[in-house]
């Protein structure tokens, strides 16, 4: 499975293709459906590019995404940076009148259990943003990883291809010995995304792209777009 992840946290500023309107997000899903992407994972925006959990705003673009590509499995982040009240993000999401498909919860993170909790009993899907080798271990440990819908091994911005394959290994063999029967997509950040992704490919995982993690092409040019990335992953098997 390749997901595509259209924007990430960044502001407009960072790149003229990054979508932020609900019909931005729409028209860059059909692209990168078109382009080889299996599903989309996308930071609903606010009027200024930053990440929102807002209901309205989050309706508008779900309903314009699926509207667009009514087979579409999208999901949403609930990141602690756009809200760091644990409170104001359980309230959000409680509030939500349309749902995504699922939605990334990072179990390093203040009150992950009642946030996944929560999306779980509003038949949201969740997926375990594992950082970590300690947040594997969390994870592995939480009554409710059984009920995830996956996991995200998610790997930082490193230019040290050795060290960063050798964490996403070490958090593989912590993920496999604990028994965890969920299915696993790797990815990274920054410049350890390439790697990363073909890294994922050898070992048959599941992975991502997009301008969320990378704004760059495998020969180091910048990207056009979500589309261009995703065919780029494709093509590199």
């Amino acid at each position: 499975m390749l997901k595509a992840c259209l924007n990430g946290a960044r502001l407009p500023a960072e790149h003229p293709a990054l979508p932020v309107t609900a019909e931005q997000v729409a028209a860059d899903t059909v692209a990168v459906l078109a382009a080889g992407a299996d599903m989309v994972h996308v930071h609903v925006k606010d009027d200024v590019g930053r990440d929102t959990f807002a209901a309205g705003t989050l309706a508008r673009t779900l309903e314009a995404t699926r509207a667009a590509a009514p087979d579409v499995r999208i999901g949403v982040t609930t990141g602690a940076w756009a809200e760091p009240s644990l409170a104001r993000r359980l309230e959000a999401v409680s509030s939500w009148t349309s749902l995504p498909d699922f939605a990334s919860v990072n179990w390093h993170e203040e009150g992950a259990e009642p946030l996944a909790g929560l999306l779980l009993d509003r038949g949201v899907g969740v997926e375990a943003g594992l950082w970590t080798v300690d947040a594997v271990r969390a994870w592995l440990d939480s009554p409710l990883a059984g009920r995830c819908l996956r996991v995200l091994l998610e790997l930082p911005d490193e230019s040290d291809e050795v060290a960063v394959l050798s964490t996403a290994d070490r958090m593989i063999d912590v993920l496999r010995a604990g028994g965890a029967d969920r299915s696993v997509l790797l990815h990274g950040e920054g410049a350890a995304t390439w790697p990363v992704l073909r890294h994922a490919r050898r070992l048959g995982l599941d992975t991502r792209i997009g301008l969320e993690d990378t704004l760059v092409l495998p020969d180091g040019s910048t990207a056009p777009g979500n589309a261009a990335l995703v065919a780029a992953a494709r093509a590199a098997g």
